[in-house]
């Protein structure tokens, strides 16, 4: 007996160290996968070329394939999700050389100078190798920081000469959105000049070369303008692919219309429903003054944060509030309001509720996943239903929590959001069909906001459609994420109270969560509960 025991357990150990043996070769090939995205480098810039592409699609197949070979027999549900992601940001770059091309489609993607941080793990859409993350540098700059920033422009002049041999698409609408954009990337060169001055000559005239690039690239696209005809949306069917196998969204384009024409009809009903209850309750007053603004701001912050805990919703960490007040922003006159500061210059907490982004920026930063593959950003927006999804669910979660109890005008707010969330979402989807072209989009867009705060003059308008157009899923995953952590929170309240018997609190629920780290909503589902039928199982289990 005690033989045959000692058997067994040897024979435990030795499966579970091949188990272990199994994942370090898997984080291995991660490291190997990462390093292989990145394209080679043509005069310092990322080579986008037919050649390059063709090659790096090969070289994905065999990586593919060797992902498949890794056994996963006997590995926790944690590793076996990692292999899962990595398998999604390898279908991402495969959908981006078959079906996106957004090099050969898209002028946008040539964009290099960032002025501003993303409030997700990587910037939104479709982005270059090359970027130049100008709002991470100090001004004045150190000797370092000007040798490195010099660096960085001086990729900007070949990478746009490149790029006409790139840019091969026909995507009209792409094509004369990215024209915008890169005009915008003359102005904050010109800016930049200015603000760098001539403390550095070598600087100077890579700025300079880097602006009169950009000058001469904007000019080609428009001369090409005329001869772009084509539809700049994927079809439903690659839609789908997409949603599926890279964002691991377990719906379809047919899905998704049918549930965000849900969520705006009920966003737009339950606002009905909050005036008819309000009648009679005084406006919420706006703001006039800069320094009314930061006033409101950051009493709201600090209200905020101590409903989350004393109604046991969040557990504090110390980096949470700092988080927060750096991105109150700042007054704006009443001419100028884009849609989100017609909101925080009325109950700021309801913007607030959404920069749940940037307390899972902290908390990378601030306590890293132990898992290499969850501790960055993941590839290709595949963090969106989740980063999205949550941001966007708290809104609605933090109403129905009472967070407006003393403000009831404030509910009427969040529903406006909601509205403005599910309209230019579904819009997106008709763009990707090409059922809608993106004016349509934007007139849907403009229509079914409530209030006229998403007006066609409004440049977050067009800034928002051509995102989504450029990054197809994007502009649904606010909508269909939080339905996603919504059904998430039943299940696992539900298995939680029947198996143990047990109290299932938010905080509870956000604490497991945000250990998950910030990947695909289905993921957790099944770290969480131990159901992967949102995803399906692993090819080889």
């Amino acid at each position: 007996m005690i033989l045959a025991m000692i058997a067994i357990m040897s024979a435990i150990s030795f499966t579970q160290a091949n188990a272990q043996s199994s994942y370090a070769d898997l984080t291995a090939l991660f490291e190997e996968w990462r390093d292989f995205e990145k394209p080679p480098l043509v005069d310092g810039a990322p080579d986008y070329s037919q050649h390059s592409m063709k090659a790096k699609h090969k070289g994905l197949k065999a990586l593919q394939r060797k992902l498949a070979a890794i056994d996963t027999t006997g590995w926790s549900i944690e590793q076996k999700i990692d292999a899962r992601l990595i398998m999604a940001e390898m279908n991402g770059l495969d959908f981006n050389i078959r079906i996106l091309r957004p090099w050969a489609r898209d002028p946008a993607f040539y964009k290099q100078v960032w002025t501003h941080k993303s409030d997700t793990p990587a910037h939104e859409g479709s982005i270059n190798h090359a970027l130049i993350e100008l709002w991470a540098y100090e001004f004045p700059l150190s000797d370092d920081a000007a040798q490195k920033l010099t660096t960085e422009v001086k990729t900007v002049a070949p990478f746009l000469r490149n790029a006409r041999e790139y840019l091969s698409g026909n995507a009209r609408d792409l094509w004369m959105a990215g024209i915008y954009t890169m005009d915008q990337q003359i102005d904050v060169l010109e800016t930049l000049a200015e603000t760098a001055g001539n403390s550095n000559a070598e600087l100077s005239r890579a700025i300079g070369e880097a602006t009169e690039a950009t000058k001469d690239f904007v000019a080609w696209l428009e001369s090409e303008a005329p001869n772009k005809t084509g539809p700049s949306g994927v079809g439903k069917e690659n839609y789908t692919w997409q949603l599926q196998n890279v964002h691991l969204v377990p719906l379809t384009w047919e899905d998704e219309v049918m549930l965000l024409t849900r969520e705006l009809k009920r966003a737009h009903a339950s606002l009905r429903l909050e005036e008819h209850r309000n009648q009679g309750l005084p406006e919420i007053p706006i703001v006039e003054t800069p320094e009314e603004y930061e006033a409101l701001a950051l009493s709201s912050v600090d209200k905020y944060m101590a409903f989350l805990d004393d109604k046991d919703i969040l557990t504090i960490k110390t980096y949470l509030k700092p988080a927060l007040v750096e991105h109150i922003g700042a007054f704006v006159p009443a001419d100028n309001r884009n849609f989100f500061a017609q909101a925080t210059h009325r109950e700021p907490m309801t913007l607030w509720t959404h920069f749940y982004h940037w307390w899972d920026l902290s908390r990378m930063e601030h306590e890293p996943h132990e898992s290499s593959v969850r501790r960055g950003p993941l590839l290709y927006n595949i963090f969106d239903s989740r980063a999205e999804g949550v941001a966007t669910a708290m809104e609605e979660m933090m109403l129905h929590a009472g967070l407006y109890d003393d403000n009831p005008r404030a509910r009427e707010i969040v529903w406006i959001m909601q509205a403005q969330r599910a309209a230019r979402g579904l819009a997106s989807l008709y763009a990707h069909a090409n059922e809608f072209t993106m004016k349509d989009a934007s007139d849907f867009h403009v229509k079914w906001t409530p209030r006229g705060w998403m007006s066609p003059d409004l440049e977050l308008l067009g800034f928002e459609q051509q995102l989504y157009l450029r990054k197809p899923g994007y502009g649904t995953s606010y909508v269909t994420g939080k339905h996603l952590v919504e059904e998430l929170l039943a299940d696992r309240a539900r298995q939680v109270i029947e198996e143990n018997g047990e109290e299932y609190t938010l905080s509870d629920f956000f604490a497991e969560m945000d250990d998950a780290g910030v990947i695909p909503v289905s993921l957790i589902c099944w770290q969480l509960t131990g159901d992967d039928s949102m995803i399906g199982t692993l090819d080889g289990e």
